[in-house]
C-alpha cells in the first residue's frame, strides 16, 4: 500500500492511534474537491497534499495577482499572471509527488455544481462569493456529499461541516447550510475582501481548520463540526463554538420541501 518514501513521509500520521495505517490508506484513496484556490483554498491544498490525500480537485477561474501573495502562500511571485489552478498543481507536486491534483479552470455555479461535485468524496468550500457558496452547499445536499464550509472577514473567520444528507444520533436530520443562513445577503451588504481587506494570517488559521475537518471526514477520528459553527476572532484572539440545528422551515430538507418533493 505504501512505498518506503511514503512510510517515512507519513510517519507522524502512521503512529497516531486514531489514524495509523488504515486512516492513511483512506486518505490515499480519497478524492477531495477544493472550491476556490484563494485565501482558504491555498492552505487547504497545502495541508491536504501534505497529508497524502490521493486526489485533489481544485476549481477556480482566476489568475494569481500580486495582491494575492499577502495571504495565498501556495503561490510565489513568479506565479503572478498564471491560472491559480495551474500554479496549485505545481506547488502540490513540489510538496508531495504521491498525490494527484486535478485543475478545473472554470467557475462553479448553480448550473454545473451538481455535475462538478459528483465524482468527489468530500467537498471543501472556500470561495469568496455567496453565489458559489450557496450553489455548492445546495448541490452537496442533493448529491449527498459532506461539505466543509469556510468563510472569512477582515479579522475573523468561521468553519462548519455540513452532512445534511444524514441524520444525527437523535434521529433528526442534520442541519443544512440554509438552516444556519437561510438566504444570501443582499448584494453589496457584505464588503468583499478587496473592499474591506483581510489579515493574511487569518486565512491560514481558517484554511488549516478546514483541512482538519476534511481529514476528519475521511479518517473518522474525533468529533466533527456538524451542527457547530466554529468562529475565530483574531482581534480579540478567541474562538467560539456555536451550536445550530435542523430548521424544519429550511428550503432544502424542511417540511415544505418534503411536501413539494412528494
Amino acid at each position: 500500500m505504501f512505498d518506503a518514501d511514503e512510510v517515512e513521509r507519513y510517519a507522524r500520521h502512521l503512529v497516531l492511534r486514531d489514524i495509523g495505517g488504515p486512516g492513511q490508506a483512506r486518505l490515499k484513496q480519497a478524492r477531495v474537491l477544493v472550491v476556490g484556490a484563494g485565501g482558504l483554498g491555498a492552505p487547504l491544498v497545502q495541508y491536504l497534499a501534505a497529508a497524502g490525500v490521493g486526489t485533489i480537485g481544485v476549481i477556480d477561474d482566476d489568475v494569481v495577482a500580486l495582491s494575492n501573495l499577502q495571504r495565498q502562500v501556495l503561490f510565489a511571485t513568479a506565479d503572478v499572471g498564471r491560472p491559480k489552478v495551474a500554479a496549485a498543481v505545481d506547488a502540490a507536486a513540489r510538496l508531495n509527488p504521491h498525490v494527484t491534483v486535478i485543475p478545473l479552470e472554470q467557475r462553479l455555479d448553480v448550473a454545473n455544481a451538481g455535475d462538478l461535485i459528483r465524482a468527489w468524496d468530500v467537498v471543501a468550500e472556500g470561495s469568496d462569493n455567496f453565489d458559489t457558496r450557496y450553489a455548492v452547499s445546495d448541490a452537496c445536499f442533493y448529491g449527498k456529499k459532506p461539505v466543509v464550509m469556510g468563510a472569512l472577514g477582515m479579522f475573523d473567520g468561521s468553519v462548519t461541516t455540513v452532512r445534511a444528507h444524514e441524520t444525527g444520533a437523535d434521529g433528526r436530520p442534520n442541519p443544512t447550510w440554509r438552516c444556519l443562513f437561510p438566504q444570501q445577503p443582499p448584494p453589496g451588504l457584505v464588503p468583499t475582501c478587496a473592499e474591506a481587506g483581510v489579515l493574511g494570517a487569518v486565512t491560514g488559521v481558517i484554511g488549516s481548520l478546514m483541512a482538519v475537518e476534511v481529514i476528519r471526514a475521511i479518517t473518522g477520528f474525533g468529533d466533527s463540526l456538524v451542527g457547530r459553527l466554529l468562529t475565530f476572532d483574531a482581534a480579540r484572539m478567541r474562538f467560539r463554538d456555536l451550536a445550530y440545528g435542523w430548521d424544519p422551515d429550511n428550503p432544502l430538507s424542511g417540511g415544505q420541501a418534503g411536501k413539494q418533493a412528494g
